[in-house]
């Protein structure tokens, strides 16, 4: 039996194009948290089998005639402070909206606070809200437009601005953003900042990207104050507009605050399935530097379908820091020890600057 094509609507405008251009069937359509109020007798016009509506605010006469007609739909839930249905990716402004009342204002902060007291009451709801909304980012993420290879960019989320490691981390994800890589980090601060905003940087010169590390050494942490950190990110990328990439944060490290250098945010709640779907889709290579906990665990992650995996599967993995990975955190010798007689001894890497790395992942 043939599938039916289905057409996703995420606005007003997108759902009254496709109706003026001469609809009169919805099957297929997936209409997510578009205000329909006012759309009652243009909907009975179409015939509603095989639709799905997601927290569409709906007249209850045009609610009946869907549900009769064979269509679906997911009520709004309420309470929330995030729409579980949303169609489209976070930005910077909308997670840090309000920020200049403080941090606990804005919608990252309230969400974060939604889930900490869901988790504390084991409330069923909170896990259905919360997969309902990670499976929309995951469809978001999917639609993102372009097709540049992505190159991730792993790192601790300690490194302050103004240290050198920062700086190398900026020239790093400016020279791959100015290769035409997508440059994916897990958005937060530190490496992970840097990175992104490297790669918002790829269309400035020299002088403007110091002037840009100026700026932000200013407020080297999040620590003490989230909003002045964000504040000065913000700033910054007013100065010097450009397109930083993606990242893929998660609310299970809600401490970490999101960086607001990458023009699309993919935040999840699990971090599960955020650590899955970041180095999943870096096929071009992950590029690791320093960090503690949470990137040994995604330089591991990342190793197992490699270890598995045959030639055609291998992803480069460059670790960058001889004496950090062999001495510091010795990840290395383990991987050299996985590695022997396996196919992805081809795909480690083990480089002591940015320029190694990126040599690296340009000859593959």
């Amino acid at each position: 039996m043939p599938s039916i094509p289905h057409v996703d609507i995420e606005s007003l405008e997108h759902f009254d194009r496709i109706v003026a251009a001469g609809a009169t069937s919805m099957t297929g359509w997936r209409v997510q948290s578009v205000p329909l109020l006012e759309r009652t007798p243009v909907l009975r016009k179409l015939g509603p089998a095989g639709s799905v509506f997601l927290g569409c605010a709906l007249e209850e006469d045009a609610s009946t005639w869907i549900r009769d007609g064979g269509g679906l739909i997911f009520p709004a839930i309420p309470e929330l402070p995030f729409d579980p249905y949303r169609g489209f990716l976070y930005s910077a402004d909308e997670l840090y909206a309000g920020l200049s009342s403080g941090y606990e204002a804005t919608p990252d902060a309230q969400i974060y606070a939604w889930s900490r007291q869901q988790d504390e009451k084991g409330d069923t709801r909170r896990t259905l809200a919360a997969a309902l909304h990670d499976h929309s980012i995951a469809d978001a993420l999917a639609e993102l437009p372009g097709n540049r290879p992505w190159i991730g960019v792993m790192g601790g989320h300690g490194i302050l601005r103004g240290d050198p490691d920062y700086r190398a981390a900026v020239l790093l994800g400016r020279t791959l953003a100015r290769a035409g890589l997508m440059v994916a980090t897990g958005g937060g601060p530190g490496a992970m900042e840097a990175a992104n905003l490297g790669a918002s940087l790829a269309e400035y010169d020299d002088a403007a990207v110091q002037t840009a590390l100026d700026e932000l050494a200013r407020v080297p942490s999040f620590r003490p104050s989230i909003a002045a950190w964000a504040a000065a990110g913000l700033a910054v990328r007013g100065t010097f507009p450009g397109d930083g990439g993606v990242s893929i944060p998660t609310w299970f490290y809600g401490h970490e605050p999101p960086n607001v250098f990458a023009g699309a945010i993919a935040k999840y709640f699990s971090n599960a399935q955020r650590e899955d779907v970041l180095l999943s889709r870096a096929r071009g290579g992950i590029i690791y530097l320093p960090g503690a906990a949470g990137t040994v665990q995604e330089i591991f992650q990342a190793v197992t379908p490699n270890y598995y995996g045959d030639v055609v599967s291998q992803i480069p993995l460059i670790l960058i820091g001889v004496d950090y990975w062999t001495q510091r955190v010795p990840v290395w010798p383990l991987l050299q020890q996985l590695a022997a007689d396996r196919t992805m001894a081809s795909s480690l890497h083990l480089v002591d600057t940015i320029d190694q790395a990126a040599k690296l992942v340009f000859s593959d």
